[in-house]
């Protein structure tokens, strides 16, 4: 059998044998993940390794594979949007709203500016507990606990306002075709008030803890460096292409859901190591409070919360039971009986970690023809051997932490 061929950690277990044959230095295969908690997700690497130092690396995936795309050929448009979710499940709403932007698309619907502006401020929500999760989670990779501890009450804080908008917190199945199933609550808009009140105060405070630590600083700065020639032949996007000084985001480049209105900055970092990652997000999860503070302010009056499209947006249940027109709608729109165009688009929006598209072809029937989702993750993880080689294995695990590679994104 061609060496090829053979399992990593029988060609490297080739390796250390021949190594030690020649000159007797300890080489050793170690295997990182796929259930190490320092793996953050469901992936292997195998690791040759000279003592801590990291010669060669081979990732594998597949561990939580769930074949999204095949199974999004056999449902209904507005099933798939739970599939959606279980891809970054750090900030589902921003999949969901991609998906749906997705079908307006395709179906050239016109969403009323409203629901823009609600799509805006949950998307940037989302924005923030991803970001929140990833450097949070790098504060603790590097040994420092009590900032994770801190600021993780407030992730929870959001999910009690996705709670109050679709009635689910991790996977919200949040929106439909048009805009959202129903207008958000007093409460929801309450409960968004004191977030912006409190979490501001909690967020210096985490950035006061970390950005000019010393430990921090020497377990964060050159480590993981990728350059932006390096990062756009990976196709990176998102926070790590930004960190390595390309001021890229799908918002600015190709806006939508009016994020033309707002003024906001795209923080932009240099070296593209870790410790800029870490401080591009802190910077972004600023950027995102102001997003969301002028899309209040500049809230249209009125209750529209979805575009009036019967074809496609399921009537209220309350309606089917009591008018014949209503039931009428809702039959054709469940049994799929209204067409659809044949159409190959794309859609793109700026998720957590970076563009998050949309590949869509139909023939006209109730369900996709093909689907395929652009996952950044799944981008970021193929640039990851190349970035820890020559790396102490303590750098590995963090460089992996800053990258943020959530393991739904990496098998569809």
């Amino acid at each position: 059998m061609s060496e090829l061929l053979l399992p990593p950690e029988h060609r490297y277990a080739k390796i250390v044998k021949d190594k030690l044959n020649e000159d007797g230095s300890e080489l050793s295969v170690l295997n990182l993940g796929p259930t190490h908690p320092a793996t953050h997700g469901i992936f292997q690497n195998i690791l040759l390794m000279d003592g801590e130092r990291i010669l060669e690396a081979e990732p594998t995936i597949g561990y939580i594979h769930r074949a999204f795309e095949k199974i999004a050929e056999n449902r209904p448009f507005y099933q798939i949007t739970p599939l959606t979710d279980r891809m970054n499940y750090c900030s589902s709403p921003i999949n969901n709203m991609g998906w749906w932007m997705t079908l307006e698309k395709l179906l050239n619907i016109e969403v009323p500016k409203r629901a823009q502006y609600l799509r805006v401020i949950v998307m940037e929500l989302a924005r923030i507990t991803d970001h929140l999760i990833c450097n949070s989670i790098l504060g603790v990779d590097t040994g420092a606990y009590t900032g994770f501890l801190y600021v993780f009450q407030f992730r929870e804080k959001v999910y009690e306002i996705y709670e109050e908008i679709c009635g689910a917190r991790l996977t919200t199945n949040m929106g439909r075709i048009g805009g959202f199933e129903r207008d958000w609550s007093p409460e929801a808009f309450r409960k968004l008030d004191v977030f912006l009140k409190e979490f501001p105060v909690a967020w210096q405070e985490f950035e006061n803890l970390f950005e000019r630590n010393r430990i921090f600083l020497d377990r964060t700065v050159d480590v993981g460096a990728i350059s932006a020639e390096q990062a756009m032949a990976y196709g990176f996007t998102g926070p790590n292409l930004r960190a390595a000084g390309v001021d890229y985001d799908v918002r600015v480049a190709h806006p939508y859901s009016s994020y033309e209105d707002f003024d906001f900055i795209v923080p932009v970092g240099k070296s593209g190591d870790t410790y800029d990652r870490f401080c591009v997000r802190n910077a972004e999860v600023r950027e995102s409070l102001s997003i969301i503070r002028q899309a209040l302010d500049k809230m249209p009056a009125g209750n529209e919360y979805h575009a009036e499209v019967p074809d496609y947006y399921l009537p209220p249940k309350e309606d089917v039971y009591t008018s014949m027109e209503s039931l009428i709608y809702h039959f054709k729109i469940v049994m799929g009986e209204v067409p659809v165009p044949v159409a190959e688009i794309y859609h793109a929006v700026e998720g957590g970690n970076g563009e998050l598209g949309f590949y869509l072809v139909t023939d006209g029937s109730r369900t996709p023809y093909r689907l395929h989702f652009r996952r950044p993750c799944f981008i970021y993880y193929q640039a990851y051997p190349e970035m820890i080689k020559g790396s102490l294995l303590s750098d590995a695990i963090v460089i992996l932490s800053s990258l943020n590679v959530i393991a739904g994104e990496l098998d569809a």
